[in-house]
């Protein structure tokens, strides 16, 4: 078992550190590799096992919340390899909700690809800005910009927070947000420009303080990532989607994002992600995707 970092408070809200591969410090960045995969679901599970009244996911970097996916990790899979990846990664996420209390994610710097996802699979975000002269940090799903798509329910949580037609725009085109740009409902609060990260945990567990005290049931059968695309809200998202179709140019990327979006407001969650996936093995052999990722892996 590969457990990562927990603290618990007097009041048992439980704070899950995001730590660095040890194996694979590069630079003290976190990124979402298999490892650090499971090592959510196992940490996931032994706070189930022991119980707690709230969660906090925190980053263990001082340079970004989470980086992405381990891209390079990525292309070494063969397709089969790659679904039970992502898979893999879906099951973990899930394990979030799925402890039935509320959960805060804690973004203090970039939530990038998979770490918005990961994020976005909390009740609620906590940000902040840079501090005068820090260079500001970026939010958002920037797959389409090499060509693929998101693979962990991106597609689905975005536009369920912030406006549709602008989350589906931003994710077909691959176009992260600047930190004091990010769009309104993605975060619950953003705290004062150059707020430490040990007052962003402390503002969360005065989040999970509130929504115990206003709903202390509203969590027992929470089994799945909240603000999911309903199908009751099918035809407002059907006009947002056949508008950001529009204003998007066509591909086959942003194609795959339009499709996800169609397929979780009429079809649910599972067939959405589980669309998701489908794309994205097959994307990652486009030559547009291998021209993009050859360069980004050869870059980085």
């Amino acid at each position: 078992m590969s457990t990562l970092r927990t603290d618990r408070d007097a009041d048992g809200i439980v704070t899950l550190w995001l730590d660095p591969n040890p194996a694979k410090p590069r630079g003290g960045v976190v990124v979402l590799d298999a490892w650090l995969i499971v090592a959510i679901a196992d940490t996931c599970a032994q706070i189930a096992r022991e119980g707690c009244t709230g969660l906090v996911l925190a980053s263990a970097s001082p340079r970004v919340f989470v980086a992405g996916a381990d891209l390079a990790e990525i292309d070494a899979l063969d397709d089969a390899g790659l679904h039970t990846y992502l898979e893999r990664g879906a099951a973990a996420f899930a394990a979030i909700p799925a402890l039935g209390v509320p959960s805060v994610a804690v973004v203090h710097k970039a939530a990038l690809g998979g770490g918005l996802e990961l994020a976005m699979h909390c009740d609620a975000l906590i940000g902040t800005l840079p501090a005068e002269g820090e260079k500001p940090w970026l939010v958002g799903l920037p797959e389409c910009g090499l060509c693929i798509c998101p693979g962990w329910g991106g597609t689905q949580m975005l536009p369920a927070r912030i406006d549709p037609k602008t989350a589906m725009v931003a994710t077909a085109t691959g176009a992260p947000w600047k930190c004091a740009d990010v769009p309104a409902g993605l975060f619950a609060k953003v705290l004062p420009a150059g707020s430490t990260q040990a007052q962003m945990i402390e503002e969360a567990k005065r989040w999970v303080h509130a929504e115990r005290a206003a709903a202390p049931a509203a969590f027992a059968a929470h089994n799945g990532p909240r603000r999911t695309i309903s199908p009751a809200e099918t035809a407002r998202m059907g006009t947002a989607l056949a508008s950001a179709r529009a204003a998007v140019p066509a591909s086959a990327h942003a194609e795959a994002c339009f499709d996800a979006v169609h397929t979780g407001f009429t079809r649910g969650w599972d067939a959405a992600i589980a669309a998701e996936r489908a794309h994205l093995v097959r994307l990652r052999h486009t030559p547009e995707a291998r021209a993009k990722l050859g360069a980004f892996l050869t870059k980085s």
